[in-house]
C-alpha cells in the first residue's frame, strides 16, 4: 500500500466531504478511493470514517489520526522541497557572535534585511560582549573590532571602526569645550573597561599622540556609555556606528575633530573554510555589501 498516497485520500475526503469529491479532485476512480480508505482502516486498525449515502462523518479513532495525517503529507512536503532546491541553496540555522553595541545599533537590522532575501535560513543572534571560543560554543560566525585577531581563525573583514570624542551640550554648558586633546586630562571622561580604559589614543597631524584620562564611570559594552555620555555625565570615546545618529541629530556634539582616535577593523570571523555551508558564505557575502568602507554611519560627521 502507498501509505503516503492513502493519507492523502483520507485528507482529502474529509476536507471535501465525499468520496466523489475527493476522487475527481484527486483524478482517481472512486473504487480506487474507496480501497485507499479500506487499506489505511487496516493499517491503523480502526474505522476511521462513518459513510453514508447523505453524511460522513469521522469516528474517534478518525479524528485522531487525522492532524497526524496532515503533519505526515506537509513533512513529506518537505522534504521533497528541500530536495529539489539546488545544493547551494542558502538554509539552516547560523548562529552568530556579536557584541552587543554593534548588535542593537547596526546588526539587529542587517539580519532582518538578511533573511528576507534568504527565507531557509534562520538566526541565532548572541550578542557577548567577550571573545567567544568558535568551536567549544557553537558560534558560526562572529563579528569582532579589532587590530589583534586570533591567526587560528580566518577573517574577512568588513569595514573600519571609527571613533569620536562628543559630549551632550548639557555637560559643556558646565565644563569648558576642549581645544586640545590634552586639555581631555581635565575633563570626566567615560571609559570602556577593555578598550582605552585609562589612555586615549589619537593621531593628530599625522603624529600618534596619547593622553591619559580619568572618570567616574566606565562600563564592559559602548551602549551604556552611550546612554550615560547623552544623560550629560561626561566627555566619551564612541565608536561612530553608535554616536553618528546622536550626532546629526543634536543630542550630542563631537569634540576635537582634528584629531582622530586609533582606528580598528570590523570583522567577520569563522573557523574554518572546508565544507562551508551556503548559509555562511551568503552570510559573509551579504555582510561585505552591508558594511562597505565608507558605512552611512559615517556619511553624518
Amino acid at each position: 500500500m502507498d501509505r503516503l498516497q492513502a493519507m492523502r485520500v483520507f485528507v482529502t475526503v474529509v476536507d471535501l466531504g465525499s468520496q466523489s469529491a475527493a476522487a475527481d479532485h484527486l483524478e482517481l476512480s472512486r473504487p480506487v478511493v474507496s480501497r485507499y480508505l479500506a487499506e489505511l482502516e487496516d493499517w491503523v486498525g480502526a474505522r476511521l470514517m462513518h459513510r453514508t449515502t447523505r453524511k460522513l462523518s469521522l469516528t474517534a479513532a478518525g479524528s485522531e489520526i487525522l492532524p497526524r495525517c496532515r503533519q505526515m503529507l506537509d513533512l513529506s512536503s518537505d522534504m521533497q522541497a528541500a530536495v529539489s532546491e539546488p545544493e547551494d541553496t542558502p538554509r539552516g540555522l547560523l548562529r552568530i557572535s556579536v557584541s552587543t553595541s554593534f548588535g542593537q545599533a547596526q546588526l539587529a537590522d542587517a539580519m532582518a534585511a538578511y533573511v528576507k532575501l534568504y527565507p531557509g535560513v534562520s538566526i541565532d543572534l548572541q550578542m557577548l560582549d567577550r571573545t567567544v571560543n568558535l568551536v567549544d560554543e557553537r558560534i558560526d560566525l562572529a563579528i569582532r573590532t579589532s587590530n589583534d585577531l586570533d591567526p587560528n581563525l580566518i577573517a574577512r573583514r568588513l569595514t573600519a571602526c571609527r571613533s569620536v570624542i562628543c559630549a551632550a551640550p548639557a555637560y559643556l554648558l558646565e565644563h569648558p569645550t576642549p581645544s586640545r586633546v590634552e586639555e581631555l586630562s581635565r575633563h570626566n571622561c567615560l571609559t570602556h573597561s577593555y578598550f582605552g580604559k585609562s589612555l586615549w589614543h589619537f593621531e593628530e597631524n599625522g603624529e600618534p599622540v596619547s593622553v591619559p584620562v580619568q572618570g567616574n564611570i566606565s562600563a564592559n559594552e559602548a551602549s551604556t556609555l552611550l546612554r550615560a555620555t547623552l544623560a550629560g555625565a561626561g566627555v566619551a570615546m564612541l565608536p561612530t556606528y553608535l554616536a553618528g545618529g546622536p550626532i546629526h541629530n543634536g543630542e550630542l556634539l563631537r569634540l576635537l575633530p582634528h584629531a582622530e582616535p586609533r582606528q580598528l577593523s570590523i570583522y567577520a570571523v569563522y573557523a574554518s573554510r572546508k565544507h562551508m555551508p551556503a548559509a555562511l558564505r551568503s552570510m559573509l557575502d551579504f555582510l561585505v555589501q552591508r558594511f562597505p568602507e565608507n558605512p552611512a554611519w559615517d556619511e553624518a560627521l
